[in-house]
């Protein structure tokens, strides 16, 4: 043999035994060896108290998977066990993780390309304490200190496919969000197929969209509070937490009370890593829609008991922000059945919530929650602010303004059929409200009533302390025989009702806006009739009084009735308050103060023919809106309208009402001769009896 030859040999030879050394040396390593070492290097880059006290062990194996020639190249299959993970300083427990036992496999071959590829970790019974401050600080934020502040960032880079475990513990201590959580997690006895959790529908649309979820293999239960409210909650779990591969959705179940809120989910989480995308069947159910904010930071209006069901859809990392899409949910509010679709999108500044509602019957007392104007109990039950006192009408609940500038709003609403009663025959509902920065406008507010419509436009400012509000009503066309169709007179007539207001104020309740408010009221009722029968059907008893007192049991036509009414202070004046009947015209003067919600009217008769009216005194309205009371005066009757339109005192309001005369083919408007004399300085004509 040469010598060039030998030492060839002998190259390759130790090569080789050199390349076996090293193969014997890893295969046989006491890798417990360098645990010391590592514990320190891992602690001192996290600043926290890292260890493994258990066995740490490699193996090597082939992954067949792989393919080809790479599956002949074997893999580190890393076990450690009885590891722990230490609290930063601030943290009274010692502990922030522990873990029975850790296993996971590195490729070879990604190491060479500078990245630690992990496909799978598997934790065993993994044990952990989550712990936020008030101030923010959070024992799950790790600090990084470099040791050059000016290096270049490390050029590896870490890429794990799926997280699998088994039963577990975490618990949750957020001073900031005022929760408290304790979670338990176990295994199944048997895992159970997504599609008998959510339909074989749900299951067969998930495969068709690309994903094939896993089966349930985890139960999980939890208590605690949650912003500062009780919580508990059962559900159920997959079993690996593919954090790569958004091919395997990762199924989710659930059942929570929260205080008096109800949650059900059943679906799917998919990009568990970044926290992609929900795509869940939920149920919500509770006592008021309004106590969802603190819990969700969405502001909805004060309800009656509620329950939905619907498809939420969720893009947590859309460009404009996390959205989230309730999609045709069906539910009811009180007695009242709610359809539709909302979007949530998390954007700044103000997160906004836009959508459309549809009832196809309200129940108009389903409504009196948003402003307050329910029953005592029930308020209580929905846990409103304020209750309402005994002896007032106006609703004193204050408005939760303070919310109002947590998010923005643009939602639709159409109720097609509003049930009340026999007495205010209310057809339909259209409303359309925008918040914005904590301004509520209600643009148009529109009820279909009795064949006409009462038309609104609201703008409430909450950004101002107090509120300030403004209310522009138009009603029109209301027709009488459709308004009282249980009063037999009324059938035949051919009268209508038309009004206009227009109101502002200031104050956190309704109690508060009208009774500061200043403003204009006006009313005209063409050709009707009025009977002690009608005051009783309407539940006005003092009306009932002062009609028996002036027309005594008969039912009495009506050529028109017209009101103007000035506001200033939440005190209403009244310019013009008169009825034209067929036997005499009553003037009504006096004031309504809703401030004190306290009348005083003065009625005065003016017959027109004689003895058809035997009142020789002016009667008297006082008290309470809850509890008026009716009199008569001890002065004797005087002319008091004839009179104030000879001063001329009438003739500026009548003018103005003129403007609600509504032309007609069907029958000459009574109010418009009315008027015109009284614009004049005319007094209708009239005979003291």
């Amino acid at each position: 043999m040469t010598r060039p030859r030998k030492i060839l040999t002998w190259t390759f030879a130790s090569l080789v035994l050199l390349m076996a050394s090293l193969v014997v040396i890893i295969l046989f390593f006491d890798w417990n060896r360098i645990k010391p070492d590592l514990n320190a290097k891992v602690s001192e880059e996290l600043h926290r108290a890292f260890a493994i006290n258990g066995n740490l062990s490699v193996v090597w194996q082939r992954e067949v998977d792989e393919g080809g020639w790479r599956a002949w190249v074997p893999w580190p299959h890393v076990v450690a066990e009885d590891l722990s993970l230490g609290n930063p300083d601030w943290s009274k427990p010692p502990q922030m993780v522990s873990l029975k036992r850790v296993e996971l496999r590195i490729s070879p071959l990604a190491l060479l390309a500078q990245q630690v590829v992990i496909p799978r970790i598997d934790l065993t019974e993994p044990v952990a304490h989550l712990q936020r401050l008030e101030d923010g600080r959070a024992n799950w934020t790790f600090t990084f200190d470099p040791k050059d502040p000016n290096a270049e960032p490390s050029r590896w880079g870490v890429d794990i496919g799926a997280i699998g475990f088994d039963k577990g513990h975490v618990t949750l201590d957020d001073q900031h969000l005022k929760t408290r959580l304790d979670l338990l997690i176990d295994p199944l006895g048997k895992p159970i197929p997504f599609s008998d959790i959510v339909g074989d529908k749900t299951a067969k649309k998930a495969r068709e969209q690309g994903g094939a979820p896993q089966d349930y293999a985890f139960a999980l239960k939890v208590k605690g509070l949650y912003h500062g409210q009780a919580l508990s909650g059962q559900g159920k779990i997959g079993g690996l937490l593919a954090l790569q591969d958004a091919a395997r959705p990762f199924p989710l179940q659930a059942q929570v009370k929260i205080a008096d809120t109800r949650v059900e989910l059943a679906g799917t989480l998919t990009d568990p890593l970044n926290l992609g995308a929900l795509d869940l069947r939920l149920k919500l159910a509770g006592t008021s829609l309004g106590n969802l904010y603190p819990l969700t930071g969405v502001t909805l209006p004060d309800s009656s008991p509620y329950a939905t069901d619907g498809h939420l859809i969720a893009n947590l990392r859309a460009r404009e922000g996390a959205t989230f899409r309730y999609e045709d949910f069906n539910g009811t509010i009180g007695g009242s059945d709610i359809h539709g679709n909302l979007v949530y999108v998390a954007r700044q500044p103000r997160p906004k919530l836009s959508g459309a509602l549809v009832s196809n019957q309200l129940l108009f007392a389903d409504l009196a929650p948003l402003i307050g104007a329910d029953s005592n109990a029930k308020q209580k039950a929905r846990g409103g602010d304020s209750k309402q006192p005994a002896d007032k009408v106006l609703p004193v609940e204050a408005f939760r303004t303070e919310r109002w500038r947590d998010m923005d709003a643009d939602v639709e609403f159409t109720g097609k059929r509003i049930v009340h009663s026999a007495k205010l025959p209310f057809n339909d509902l259209y409303a359309h409200a925008i918040l914005n920065d904590g301004q509520l406008n209600l643009e148009p507010l529109r009820f279909g009533v009795a064949g006409g419509a009462l038309d609104a436009q609201i703008r409430l400012d909450g950004r101002t302390t107090p509120l300030e509000g403004r209310a522009k009503l138009s009603a029109r066309g209301f027709k009488l025989k459709q308004l009282f169709p249980t009063f037999e007179l009324m059938k035949t007539s051919l009268g209508e009702l038309n009004g206009d207001a227009d109101i502002t104020g200031h104050g956190n309740s309704v109690a508060a806006l009208l009774g500061s408010a200043n403003g204009d009221l006006k009313l005209l009722i063409n050709d009707g009739a009025i009977s002690r029968e009608l005051m009783e059907l309407a539940g006005l008893n003092v009306g009932n009084y002062v009609v028996g007192k002036i027309f005594g049991d008969k039912d009495v036509k009506i050529n028109c009735a017209a009101a103007d009414f000035g506001i200033k202070s939440g005190l209403a004046t009244s310019r013009l308050f008169v009825f034209d009947t067929e036997n005499a015209i009553v003037y009504i003067d006096g004031t309504a103060n809703m401030a004190t919600e306290q009348l005083d009217l003065t009625i005065s008769p003016e017959s027109k023919g004689w003895r058809l009216i035997s009142l020789r005194s002016p009667l008297y309205v006082r008290g309470t809106f809850i509890k008026p009371e009716a009199g008569v005066k001890g002065v004797p009757l005087m002319l008091r309208g004839a009179g104030m339109v000879a001063l001329g005192v009438l003739a500026g309001p009548a003018a103005g009402l003129l403007a609600l005369v509504a032309p007609s083919e069907d029958a000459p408007n009574q109010c418009a001769p009315l008027l015109q004399q009284m614009k004049q300085g005319k007094a209708p004509k009239t005979v003291k009896g």
